[in-house]
């Protein structure tokens, strides 16, 4: 396997999953990450900010499993750092970190280079242990579109609040022509998670 030297960021995709992780009590931390990831998903690059928990948490211990899921509700919810209570852990074998219970497929990951020089880490990652819990379910606009307003309502602040409006109103159109129940409830959470914060109300059927 080539060295993450060799690691082309240019070359190789952000993979949109969720990071777990824990601290040095033991506490667990799940968040969604786009790690650049090589073709094989046996190497990736996380770049977290020196203020996440993902970040502290992995400079402390030095481990954690990547999840491969279409569960976008969960993403949703863990975007906003709304998981109450947290969904269920399973401990994996000689592995410090457990996994998510449900997800398509999860990565156990070593770091094995973290640079915090500037504001935004960069943490280089090889993948130690694998597995495979579910099928993926497949491609759905409305998933896309429910991960795209997760990552616009972490962004608040941020980007002018027009932007961020303009954006639900655009991503409401393929929500509501091919969304089940699961990306109906993860847009309309956080339509309104992102109306409380920005004192306006969003109407998802716009």
């Amino acid at each position: 396997m080539p060295e993450l030297s060799d690691f082309n960021a240019h070359d190789e995709p952000i993979l949109e999953g969720i990071v777990v992780t824990l601290d040095e009590l033991g506490a667990p931390n799940i968040a969604p990450m786009g790690p650049r990831v090589d073709r094989q998903i046996s190497r990736f690059v996380l770049r977290p900010f020196q203020t996440a928990q993902t970040y502290c948490n992995l400079k402390a211990t030095g481990c954690g499993v990547f999840h491969i899921t279409d569960d976008v509700e969960l993403l949703a919810l863990a975007a906003v750092g709304q998981l109450d209570p947290f969904p269920p852990l399973i401990a994996i074998d000689a592995f410090s970190c457990p996994r998510l219970a449900d997800a398509c497929r999860w990565l156990a990951f070593r770091v094995q280079s973290l640079d915090d020089s500037t504001e935004r880490t960069t943490i280089e990652c090889v993948v130690v242990a694998s597995g495979e819990v579910r099928p993926f379910f497949g491609f759905n606009r409305a998933k896309h579109a429910v991960l795209e307003a997760a990552i616009l309502a972490t962004r608040i602040g941020i980007l002018p609040a027009g932007e961020i409006r303009r954006e639900f109103e655009r991503l409401a159109v393929p929500v509501e022509k091919t969304a089940g129940n699961q990306e109906r409830r993860a847009f309309q959470f956080l339509c309104e998670y992102v109306s409380e914060r920005l004192a306006s109300p969003l109407n998802p059927e716009s």
